[in-house]
């Protein structure tokens, strides 16, 4: 790689490093983001040839971009047909795919040593400020982590195992466990006995426990907890991180009605419930935390706003930034307004570092409401790994176009 990259990414790690978990310097941080991801577009324009033809079709270069708003966004559905790397194909050792049903070509998204060291670096230092902020008990040993996914060496392509077996490594007691498994069929079944084993053993031993999951797994092990006519009363300071969602692969459940569940069925409080937002295409993850809620687990710690009664906000680290795009104008859509989430993920040194997802949001003055994907969008998402059968394909004239680079 050259000294370009390695020089960017020594800098972004030190961005990263002392930004977190800070409010007090946002405009200087801006500020560097800013900077930060020109550079980083410069970089991108130069090395990662579909990219540039795409940039160059929008007349979008680093001459005539001056602000990291205007850099052009990349649809997903491109990494579905094109090799969007500034990696040498010699260098590529890793590669993400994005989950979805058979029938769909996967998104790709690839690494070597270095790409990973910074996606790592983004990942554990974004986790430990939320997922682990305002006092999450890690004892010297760690803490246990229930894992619902099958471990690393049985999904080697997926990032989110990469991003569970990551945070195992380094926060996670010798015990933590994957519970998942990758069937005969390529999807992913639970192991849900041993999954309540490991719940009963984290509470005799009064042991707080970090439970990682999809929103379809958790509905599978509650399904299981409620057959079997099981609670528990986890210990305090137990938390539940859920990503992903339905994608019409199980009963679907408004996330309400699934924490509420999970705080019944599992003794935790729903201030002590999560969820995360990431995609295989970017290397950053964005959290929210139930609004109102008092004591830990509120988000405070992070200096987070709370909006008492209102909607659960994600937010990224400092070192990506969202816009909500208006589809009918192409602009950020106004406070209050929905749209198109639109990511600036500066992690994403190796790839692109702007990404156009088809996810919808709702613009808020701090933060986005994630709504999910249009109706018409392909399924995708963690969730569908864990699916029996495919859905039947939609018809051609609902597909999603595909990409092509002018």
């Amino acid at each position: 790689m050259t000294p370009d990259f390695s020089d960017f990414t020594a800098r972004l790690r030190r961005f990263i490093s002392r930004s977190a978990g800070r409010r007090s310097a946002e405009a200087g941080r801006a500020e560097e983001f800013a900077g930060l991801a020109l550079e980083l577009f410069a970089l991108q324009m130069a090395h990662n040839v579909p990219y540039r033809r795409f940039g160059e079709a929008r007349c979008a270069t680093p001459l005539t971009v001056t602000d990291w708003r205007q850099i052009p966004a990349l649809p997903t559905s491109a990494f579905k047909e094109l090799e969007i790397s500034c990696l040498p194909f010699t260098e590529r050792t890793v590669v993400f795919h994005s989950s979805g049903t058979t029938a769909q070509r996967p998104s790709r998204h690839f690494h070597n040593a270095e790409s990973l060291a910074v996606y790592e670096a983004s990942l554990l230092t974004g986790f430990r400020a939320t997922v682990l902020a305002d006092g999450f008990p890690l004892c010297p040993t760690g803490s246990p982590l229930v894992c619902l996914t099958p471990p690393a060496d049985q999904a080697p392509h997926s990032s989110l195992v990469h991003m569970f077996e990551t945070v195992r490594r380094a926060f996670g007691a010798a015990d933590s466990v994957f519970v998942g498994r990758v069937a005969p069929d390529g999807g992913w079944e639970l192991d849900l006995a041993l999954a309540t084993r490991r719940l009963e053993e984290a509470t005799e031993e009064k042991r707080p426990v970090l439970l990682l999951g999809t929103a379809f797994s958790l509905v599978h092990l509650l399904d299981h907890l409620e057959a079997a006519g099981r609670w528990f009363a986890l210990p305090a300071g137990s938390r539940v991180m859920e990503t992903g969602g339905y994608k019409g692969r199980s009963r679907s459940l408004p996330k309400p009605a699934l924490h509420a569940l999970l705080a019944e069925r599992l003794g935790v409080p729903p201030a002590e419930i999560l969820c995360e937002y990431g995609m295989s295409e970017l290397s950053s993850q964005a959290y929210d935390r139930a609004p109102g809620e008092v004591g830990p687990g509120t988000g405070e710690a992070r200096g987070w706003p709370r909006s008492p009664g209102g909607p659960r906000l994600f937010h990224f680290p400092p070192w990506a930034r969202t816009q909500v795009i208006s589809p009918e104008t192409g602009r950020e859509a106004g406070v209050g307004d929905t749209g198109l989430l639109r990511v600036f993920d500066l992690a994403n040194v190796f790839s692109v570092l702007a990404i156009q997802t088809e996810d919808l949001a709702i613009r808020r003055a701090d933060g986005f409401e994630l709504l999910g994907r249009p109706v018409l969008a392909e399924p995708r998402g963690c969730s569908l790994m864990a699916a029996e059968e495919p859905p039947p394909p939609a018809p051609a004239r609902l597909r999603a176009p595909r990409f092509a680079v002018a």
